[in-house]
């Protein structure tokens, strides 16, 4: 699961690391922590247009649905049930890289999880990576705005995420330089189910 993230980079980190630019610099902030409850817009690249950071809205709304009120059950979406769920089997091809350098998890110190250790998640040297996600465009009927929103891609937790994340065991699917361009190039699911990546657990 992900249910909260963190973004700490500059703009022109991003741009640099991901070598594409931000498309609406006022909407970006740096050292700012994502709580997906609230569906906010994050920097994101779409599989439609790689050159571009644009920020798309957290909870994926599928372009069939009547209303907003799905993206509360769409923050994340498993990998292993993507072409059967119905919210997600029509945008799998819709790729994107959800960019962020930490994530929060809370490891249960009991077994009914009364009693929680958080944990922020990074990389070595705390480096920008990408979470893999998908996109959908959504037409809002009442007022007519098209709106971009997306969910982050999770899958069963590796040895490492298993103890920190030890009640559902899932993790967000989490991408390097070297696999971003195939998941941005529809390559297999099965390619992403298992993640080897280096991780940091810091007690916060």
């Amino acid at each position: 699961m992900c249910f909260f993230f963190l973004q700490s980079k500059k703009a022109i980190e991003l741009e640099n690391r991901f070598n594409a630019k931000i498309v609406n610099k006022q909407m970006f902030e740096a050292n700012i922590n994502f709580n997906g409850f609230t569906h906010p817009k994050t920097p994101v690249i779409a599989s439609n247009n790689k050159s571009l950071i644009q920020h798309y809205q957290w909870g994926l709304i599928p372009n069939w649905a009547k209303d907003d009120s799905i993206k509360q059950y769409t923050l994340n979406a498993k990998i292993e049930t993507l072409n059967e769920k119905p919210a997600f089997k029509g945008v799998v091809k819709n790729r994107c890289l959800i960019i962020s350098d930490g994530f929060y998890e809370w490891q249960w110190l009991d077994p009914k999880g009364k009693h929680k250790q958080k944990y922020l998640i990074t990389l070595p040297d705390n480096e920008l990576f990408a979470f893999a996600g998908l996109w959908s465009e959504w037409t809002d009927k009442g007022s007519g705005e098209i709106i971009n929103t997306y969910s982050i891609v999770t899958t069963e937790a590796n040895e490492q995420m298993s103890v920190i994340h030890n009640s559902k065991k899932r993790m967000p699917v989490i991408l390097n330089k070297d696999n971003e361009l195939n998941w941005l190039s529809n390559y297999p699911f099965e390619n992403f189910k298992q993640i080897d990546t280096e991780l940091i657990a810091l007690k916060e």
